[in-house]
């Protein structure tokens, strides 16, 4: 069943669509950069997008700060909530449970080809990034020592404003894409449920952008303070925390908690509505 809704998932158009315009945005957004070489102050506008200009393999992070707070969770709402109501919609939810299928199997099918959308999303985002950031920006040269030996350790500037070596950045960005891949399977399991809960795809991901708009709004409300610490949106940026030196992990590790209790009690909720639901499409 795995093996079907991955093929499935494969040969949806609109899904590789989805991701190419995801792939699409941040490297609009570099070539304005490149041409015009006017990026935002530090501070401002996406993370790390004013350090780019020095040194392009710092793209792929912010690249993921671009599609992070809007497109991304969009794109997968839309997958997510497609799971279950798109085939109730096309009226062959009965028909699958009909065949030797249980419900819980073709639960977790749905599941895991959601997890690898997300990750193939995350994942060509942060690579066509990495690739477009050393084409048009380049990276700082091998430094040549007073001994005429050359190194490959110059760095990049972290936030902190210490050194980063090739090597770091790799590190830090593969921590970042799987913050955000963590981060977007919490919305991918909200909109999951909901799918469970309607009929109408689209309904299942505009209740689950709902969700996040309203998150992302009591973040932001002072008089919130006390409920923020447990919203979905609330650590969405704290990867940024990765290329700080040293790494701070109070933020990074509540988010990774946070959004493993979002998705378990999303997934247990999505569960037990499905496997008692009356299938009448």
């Amino acid at each position: 069943m795995i093996g079907v809704e991955l093929v499935k998932l494969a040969r949806r158009p609109r899904n590789w669509v989805s991701i190419v315009l995801l792939c699409a945005l941040p490297v609009t957004v570099a070539i304005f950069v490149a041409v015009t070489h006017l990026a935002p102050p530090p501070g401002q506008g996406p993370a790390l997008l004013s350090a780019v200009l020095s040194d392009g393999q710092l793209f792929p992070a912010a690249a993921l700060a671009i599609v992070l707070p809007i497109f991304l969770p969009v794109a997968v709402a839309v997958v997510a909530g497609d799971s279950i109501a798109g085939e109730a919609n096309a009226g062959m939810l009965r028909y699958l449970l009909a065949r030797p299928v249980g419900r819980t199997k073709l639960l977790a099918a749905k599941l895991v080809a959601l997890i690898v959308y997300v990750l193939l999303a995350v994942v060509f985002v942060a690579v066509t990034s990495y690739v477009t950031g050393r084409l048009l920006f380049g990276s700082k040269p091998a430094a040549v020592t007073s001994t005429g030996i050359t190194t490959n350790n110059v760095v990049a500037t972290s936030l902190s404003g210490t050194a980063l070596t090739p090597t770091d950045i790799l590190l830090r960005t593969a921590g970042t894409v799987a913050f955000v891949t963590v981060s977007m399977l919490g919305v991918g399991a909200i909109a999951l449920f909901l799918s469970t809960m309607s009929d109408s795809s689209l309904g299942a991901a505009l209740g689950a952008l709902a969700a996040l708009i309203t998150s992302g709004v009591l973040v932001a409300l002072n008089s919130a303070s006390a409920v923020s610490p447990y919203l979905p949106t609330r650590y969405w940026l704290s990867w940024v925390d990765f290329f700080r030196q040293p790494i701070l992990w109070r933020d990074i590790d509540r988010g990774f908690a946070i959004q493993a209790i979002y998705v378990l009690v999303f997934l247990g909720a999505a569960w037990a509505n499905f496997a008692s639901k009356d299938i009448t499409s």
